[in-house]
């Protein structure tokens, strides 16, 4: 049987951490997951909280990549 592909996400956020700082660790993420696996990219702020998400394909076969 084949796997189904899942979408998954990897959350990078902080009270403390600069604007750009999130944005590396989270283009870091994205990298190393490859842009074949990428879906997007989407950010917000609440209260001076910032928080990058990356959203990704991941095979249900294999473990996230937040998890490797």
């Amino acid at each position: 049987m084949a796997s189904r592909p899942l979408v998954r996400f990897e959350v990078f956020r902080g009270t403390f951490a600069s604007w750009p700082a999130l944005f590396e660790q989270a283009a870091d993420f994205a990298t190393r997951i490859g842009r074949e696996r990428l879906i997007t990219i989407s950010h917000s702020e609440d209260k001076d909280d910032g928080v990058v998400a990356v959203w990704y394909w991941e095979d249900s076969s294999r473990e996230p990549a937040n998890e490797r």
